[in-house]
């Protein structure tokens, strides 16, 4: 059973780069096609895909959050992160780690990273 955890900041303050790392156990970040994510879900609003890295290592972002995303992996952790630029307080949200290999069948717990002065 792939099982996921999110660690990172308790609170970012603005202008500053987010950064959530997940480490995963119970399976490889290698698995041949597995797709490890990166989502979240801001106060009052619905989810949102910010990317995610695949078995290979390609990179896929969304459109819309791509000029200040980036994730990246560590092998030899077993782990992949994410790092989100400029924060505003709108970026305050609850961050999911997430992965599956046709869909996303295993989630992290989420973090909570509040973003403020």
């Amino acid at each position: 059973q792939v099982q996921l955890q999110e660690s990172g900041p308790g609170l970012v303050k603005p202008s500053q780069t987010l950064s959530l790392t997940c480490t995963v156990s119970g399976g490889s970040i290698t698995t041949n096609y597995y797709y490890w994510s990166w989502i979240r879900q801001a106060p009052g609003k619905g989810l949102e895909w910010m990317g995610a890295i695949a078995y290979s290592g390609s990179l896929y972002d969304s459109p819309s959050l791509k000029s200040r995303t980036s994730i990246s992996r560590d092998t030899a952790k077993n782990q992949f992160t994410l790092q989100l630029s400029s924060v505003t307080p709108e970026d305050t949200a609850v961050y999911w780690c997430a992965s599956g290999r046709y869909a996303m069948n295993y989630w992290g717990k989420g973090t909570l990273v509040p973003v403020s002065s």
